[in-house]
């Protein structure tokens, strides 16, 4: 699941997460910071442009907020983690906008949040490999992705309309939506189009292909480790946040 916002307040809460990744991605426009701490220790002001990815693994208590007077504009992701990472012991992984890698080309103006694209290398993911793009395209550029075979992609477009084309295939993305696409086994290669000045999120990852059951912040396998982990959370077992 991903969520587009604009956050200028406390909205959640403190709030657990077992057997998936809680990954926010802000982006530049965002004013001031955004505060995230776990129960990991992890007390940590992102600035714009950041990224914060919490493994929960077998669980961990999470909080994010903008400070007074700030205004988080971003990308709140859910990953979720195959069987075999879900007992795994939690991690959390935070890279600043100044330590992600960019390239340009033709107009195009291209984050590598995590992964990489057109021979420029970022940050990996403490789970599954992931490619996360943060693009700005000016008006009639484009620029080219190619998709890792067996990888799905995501393509999200933030503001204004995107053409997107793949193989033979060409759509239009409108404004504030996304586009799904299932993984191929061949190699792949994205074109992204701009008629106007537009931000754009291009996503791309190796599919689980697992059956899960989700229950608010719990992802797990079956019924029985959901109400494992209801019963370990209201017990104070996974963990708190600190207040340092």
């Amino acid at each position: 699941m991903v969520d587009h916002y604009t956050m200028t307040e406390p909205t959640f809460g403190a709030h657990p997460h077992a057997g998936m990744s809680a990954v926010p991605v802000l982006f530049e426009d965002s004013v001031g910071q955004f505060n995230n701490r776990d129960s990991l220790g992890n007390n940590i002001d992102l600035e714009p442009g950041d990224l914060y990815w919490l493994m929960a693994g077998s669980g961990a208590v999470h909080d994010e907020k903008p400070v007074p007077g700030a205004t988080a504009h971003g990308l709140q992701m859910f990953v979720n983690l195959p069987t075999r990472m879900k007992r795994d012991a939690p991690q959390a992984l935070h890279i600043k906008a100044s330590a992600m890698p960019l390239f340009e080309r033709s107009g195009a103006k291209v984050r590598v949040v995590l992964g990489e694209s057109n021979g420029v290398t970022g940050a990996s993911s403490p789970a599954l490999p992931m490619t996360i793009l943060d693009a700005k395209l000016k008006a009639w550029s484009n620029f080219e992705h190619d998709v890792a075979p067996g990888h799905s992609q995501w393509i999200h477009a933030v503001s204004e309309d995107i053409g997107l084309s793949v193989g033979d295939e060409t759509v239009t993305i409108p404004a504030g939506n996304a586009l799904a696409i299932g993984a191929k086994q061949e190699p792949a290669t994205l074109t992204l189009r701009a008629r106007v000045d537009s931000h754009v999120v291009v996503v791309t990852g190796e599919p689980i292909m697992e059956p899960f059951v989700q229950r608010g912040p719990f992802v797990m396998s079956n019924e029985r480790e959901i109400a494992e982990l209801e019963v370990a959370y209201s017990s104070g077992r996974l963990g708190k946040l600190s207040d340092k």
